[in-house]
């Protein structure tokens, strides 16, 4: 019976068990790490695990499923935090916070994801299924910008180009993370990331000044001989702009 047969048969003997799941994970990469991705099958990981084949489709599609265990939870926390706003937060700040939550779950099992980070460069495959992954969380962060943005003439092009420069951000506070083997601060890695997003991108440098007029530049125009010399002409607007920083603004 093939795999694809084998995964559609009738399951009838329960729920399925947490306890399965971490195991057939744990099984998986300890052969991918001994015997290499490719040379793996899934019968050598059920059998590892100690369990059926059958138990195997229950929890994963496929083989590279198994390596990407925790993404669809944490593509469901991110779509509930983007939904949770009031609509009064600035977007791009929401959608920076939502981009932590990523963050956040490689974290929580810093050995098991730096294992992983090694893998998937080793792995052309596994490599191609994670940029699809990636494109889900960007895709998900440009339709909730989309919406925030719709009133905007160029609203659907600023969404697009947020979302990516937030998962642009975000890969590069976990890769820095994961370079340094779990061992950085990865809080400080995606704040700072994050805060480069919100600083070039958040409402505020996005209209400009409040009515959305930029601030105006000082002008400063000086009157002098054409044979005064240089140094007497930078001391002029020197002079002039000292002055204008003195005077009170309206």
């Amino acid at each position: 019976m093939s795999e694809k047969e084998e995964q559609d048969q009738p399951m009838n003997d329960g729920p399925p068990k947490p306890a399965m799941r971490e195991a057939l994970v744990a099984a998986a990469f300890e052969l991918f790490l001994e015997r290499g991705f490719e040379q793996t099958t899934i019968d050598d990981i059920v059998s590892l695990a100690g369990v059926g084949r059958r138990s195997f489709f229950r929890y994963f599609p496929a083989k590279e499923d198994v390596v990407f265990p925790d993404h669809e939870r944490s593509l469901a926390e991110m779509t509930e935090f983007l939904e949770s706003g009031t609509g009064e937060e600035d977007p791009v700040r929401h959608a920076c916070d939502a981009a932590r939550l990523v963050l956040r779950m490689y974290a929580e099992q810093p050995s098991f994801s730096v294992q992983r980070y090694r893998l998937t460069r080793k792995v052309p495959g596994l490599r191609a299924y994670e940029l699809s992954v990636v494109w889900r969380y960007e895709h998900m962060l440009a339709h909730y910008l989309r919406g925030r943005f719709a009133a905007r003439p160029d609203g659907a092009l600023r969404a697009d180009v947020i979302a990516a420069a937030v998962v642009s951000a975000h890969n590069h506070a976990l890769r820095t993370w994961l370079r340094s083997g779990g061992e950085s601060d990865w809080t400080a890695e995606v704040d700072a990331a994050m805060a480069f997003v919100t600083g070039t991108w958040n409402d505020r440098s996005a209209e400009g000044t409040p009515d959305g007029a930029a601030e105006p530049d000082d002008v400063v125009v000086l009157v002098a001989s054409r044979r005064a010399p240089l140094w007497r002409m930078v001391q002029g607007i020197e002079s002039a702009l000292e002055e204008s920083r003195q005077v009170p603004q309206a």
